[in-house]
């Protein structure tokens, strides 16, 4: 985040043309939300999973977006507790202010739900610095269920929220051998893909040690140790989710890679 050698924007997931959703939006994902040409006032949801700048600091920004500027009550906005009213620990994140502009305020804890038109939410387990703080899985009718770990350690019943996905994107911020204590390495990351068996893994949320020891490497260790298809995350990058999903680089004349799964 202080270096931005990786942006630190989040992730926007657009469920077709009918949803348009920013996940733990840090700092830049204003500016790279429009850079990219995802328009941030056609936002229909706003998800963090807990109180830590590099996952909430452009939340306000983006609330003020997506409500048209002030001008409209719309839009959700999916955290636990800690980023709404905070902790003992940390925040709150999100003013009250701001969460007032929007069409609704919904605060899950691990099991909670919460349905956005055809698109369930559903708030997973972590165990992290902020002890509110959450995963997501998201289940659409068609295309299968997608989750989020966030910053998480491996803890006991970790699997049991994410068995059945189509793709697993792990927060994985340090390289195999260097484990973090209430975060996942590449070790523990590995350690979840083998119990769940997602049909695809996204390897993201990367710190220096993990940058220096090259993510892409590091994922194609993970998919020859588990067999399931394993991509790094970079600047830019897409998954496009279909009958088959198609990993599209940000990267200038790259090849797309088709993954069965």
């Amino acid at each position: 985040m202080v270096t931005q050698r990786r942006r630190t924007a989040g992730l926007r997931l657009n469920y077709g043309d009918r949803l348009n959703l920013h996940l733990d939006p840090g700092p830049g994902a204003i500016v790279f939300s429009n850079w990219a040409g995802l328009n941030p006032q056609r936002l229909d949801a706003i998800l963090v999973s807990h109180s830590h700048p590099d996952h909430y600091c452009d939340a306000e920004v983006l609330i003020e977006a997506m409500s048209q500027g002030t001008t409209k009550k719309r839009g959700i906005v999916v955290a636990p507790r800690s980023v709404f009213r905070g902790n003992d620990v940390c925040g709150p994140a999100i003013s009250k202010y701001h969460q007032s502009l929007v069409g609704d305020v919904v605060e899950l804890s691990a099991g909670g739900k919460a349905q956005l038109k055809e698109l369930s939410i559903a708030a997973t387990g972590a165990h992290h610095s902020d002890p509110d703080g959450v995963g997501f899985r998201m289940g659409t009718p068609d295309l299968g269920d997608v989750a989020y770990t966030s910053d998480t350690d491996l803890f006991e019943g970790i699997e049991e929220h994410y068995r059945g996905l189509r793709l697993l994107i792990l927060c994985t911020i340090t390289p195999r051998g260097a484990p973090l204590p209430l975060h996942l390495s590449a070790d523990d990351a590995v350690r979840l893909m083998e119990a769940v068996k997602p049909r695809c893994a996204a390897i993201t949320g990367f710190g220096m040690r993990m940058l220096n020891a090259k993510p892409e490497k590091e994922a194609e260790a993970m998919e020859k140790e588990t067999g399931i298809p394993t991509v790094a995350a970079e600047d830019g990058l897409q998954l496009v989710i279909g009958e088959r999903i198609e990993v599209r680089s940000g990267k200038k004349e790259a090849v797309t890679r088709i993954i069965e799964a």
